[in-house]
């Protein structure tokens, strides 16, 4: 059986109503965003799914992107769709 390990928060067709639950976009039924999403559903780009993300050792809600000239302070979670550096990692 093929198993999916992404979480609806992490996926690219999940809509957040609220920190604890999201609109499935393609069965468009309320789920919890820390339930496995479907298989097949593809992960939604992410700075902690990059390569070149660092996460902080000390706090784990900061991390450092290396993929610009100077290492700047990102979210593991924000949103990395129009990032130019983005390479992604397969889960």
């Amino acid at each position: 059986m093929k198993t999916n390990k992404i979480l609806y928060r992490d996926a690219m067709n999940y809509s957040n109503i609220d920190a604890i639950k999201g609109i499935d976009l393609l069965t468009k039924e309320i789920v919890m965003g820390d339930d496995l999403a479907p298989v097949g559903y593809k992960i939604k780009p992410k700075c902690k799914f990059c390569n070149k993300f660092l996460p902080d050792s000390k706090n784990g809600s900061l991390g450092i992107c290396k993929a610009s000239k100077n290492d700047f302070m990102a979210y593991p979670d924000m949103i990395a769709v129009t990032c130019k550096d983005y390479e992604g990692t397969n889960i």
